[in-house]
């Protein structure tokens, strides 16, 4: 009866470390999920962050894995101001600058111009406003490419009125 006894509780304390590990398992993914950030640049960077390290690439590279998009025209959010914008978008390889090239008129301007439609004019003014525009163009266009991610986006071009 001593050694059933002795069982009982190794089995008994087996079953507490096992729903211990498992709550602190849970707790911790539960941790992660909330630490992430709503900001979009930081989302931006994250991905970026993904991109694969290589060698510095040439400027003949640069320029061939790179895609512009000239003067979107568009109102901000109220409507009484516009913008006038151009972007280049420079990409991780050619297969994605030409998945990107094949999804421009489409996906890609249709994207800017809603982004910059929520957007207003103080918002968009500025440094800060420049980076959180292109920050949030790069989380939303870099879902849809399959073959690549964007690696940077350069705003050429900005009149806002």
């Amino acid at each position: 009866m001593f050694k059933n006894k002795i069982f009982i509780l190794i089995v008994s304390i087996l079953i507490a470390i096992t729903l211990i590990l498992t709550a602190a398992f849970v707790l911790w993914n539960f941790m992660e999920k909330n630490n992430e950030s709503t900001d979009p640049a930081v989302k931006a960077q994250d991905a970026v962050a993904s991109v694969k390290p290589t060698k510095a690439p040439s400027a003949e590279t640069v320029k061939a894995n790179t895609s512009i998009i000239k003067d979107i025209l568009t109102n901000l959010s109220g409507s009484q101001n516009f913008i006038k914008i151009s972007f280049a978008f420079e990409m991780e390889n050619s297969k994605a600058k030409t998945e990107f090239d094949s999804l421009l008129d489409s996906a890609v301007k249709g994207t800017i111009v809603q982004i910059l439609g929520d957007m207003t004019k103080e918002q968009i003014e500025g440094s800060k406003g420049s980076d959180s525009l292109t920050s949030t163009i790069m989380n939303k266009l870099n879902p849809l490419l399959h073959e690549g991610k964007i690696k940077q986006i350069w705003i050429t071009d900005k009149v806002l009125q």
